[in-house]
């Protein structure tokens, strides 16, 4: 008897992404698992990202919506990965990039482990025009199974989100929508806040290779509201010590608060080397040009 292979979703929720959906999706077809299904929704863009949809339109694997303005990233969100029909989803944003052998990779590891609900893996920092400048990145250390409880603990401690954003994650959509879909009451910490409620009802699986590519730029919200960033991420500690103190102790909470001030200092500095990194970029183009 043939073992039909697990069908997996991935879900793009496209926003203004225009200039780079056509990698991103590009990127997804490309995948070496073949049992794919594929749901985009443009959300009320401003810009041409519904025409660069349209250039996917035949192809049978693609199915394309659009999502009414309003409701910020949780309803395009959620729209997309309720309109999923897969076992396992990954969500990812319209300019991310994942690698071919992402999606085999991770649906390998949850079918070997049985009671694994969420798999991750590290990914490469890349510019606005797609020049790494950070590398393998993610994780913790976490490698190979370990308890949700345990991964959770450690995302707390290290005052950031290990797992990485929803290009580098795959889940069980079951378990995702028995938790409730997306949560968005941490609003910059809607991937990893979504993670943990996921990883309290299953094993954590890690992939130790850079699957995937996390596009940044100087001018994103996450430069500006860098402090807000912090001050959301030790809210959600604050909220998960209190909801779950046998998973978060009161010394994860103490020292993840400080690693998260911390962390927020090195996006700083990130991003400003990344501003004057394209900034120089720019002049040498300008340059050359002339």
């Amino acid at each position: 008897m043939v073992t039909m292979p697990p069908l997996v979703s991935i879900v793009i929720p496209a926003y203004n992404n225009a200039d780079y959906l056509g990698e991103t999706l590009d990127s997804v077809l490309n995948q070496t698992y073949r049992d794919l299904e594929v749901i985009v929704a443009d959300h009320a863009s401003t810009d041409a990202t519904w025409d660069v949809m349209q250039r996917y339109v035949d192809d049978p694997r693609v199915t394309l919506l659009r999502t009414e303005a309003g409701g910020g990233a949780l309803a395009n969100w959620n729209r997309v990965s309720q309109a999923a029909t897969g076992i396992y989803l990954k969500l990812v944003c319209g300019d991310d990039l994942i690698a071919r052998d992402i999606v085999a990779k991770q649906v390998a590891a949850l079918e070997t482990n049985p009671t694994t609900v969420l798999a991750a893996s590290p990914r490469d920092i890349v510019d606005a025009d797609g020049k790494p400048f950070i590398t393998k990145r993610g994780l913790a250390g976490l490698r190979g199974v370990h308890s949700g409880t345990e991964a959770v603990r450690r995302t707390v401690r290290s005052g950031t989100n290990i797992f990485g954003e929803p290009a580098c994650v795959t889940m069980r959509r079951d378990v995702l929508e028995r938790t409730g879909w997306w949560d968005s009451r941490f609003p910059y910490l809607i991937d990893e806040a979504t993670y943990v409620r996921v990883l309290l009802q299953g094993d954590f699986v890690g992939v130790d290779q850079s699957l995937a590519a996390f596009r940044v730029s100087s001018s994103q919200w996450s430069v500006r509201l860098v402090r807000d960033q912090a001050r959301q991420t030790i809210g959600f500690h604050d909220w998960l010590a209190e909801e779950h103190p046998a998973v978060v102790r009161s010394s994860d909470r103490r020292y993840g608060n400080l690693r998260a001030r911390a962390m927020a200092r090195a996006r700083q500095l990130t991003y400003a080397y990344l501003g004057r990194r394209m900034r120089r970029s720019n002049l040498e183009s300008t340059t050359d040009a002339a």
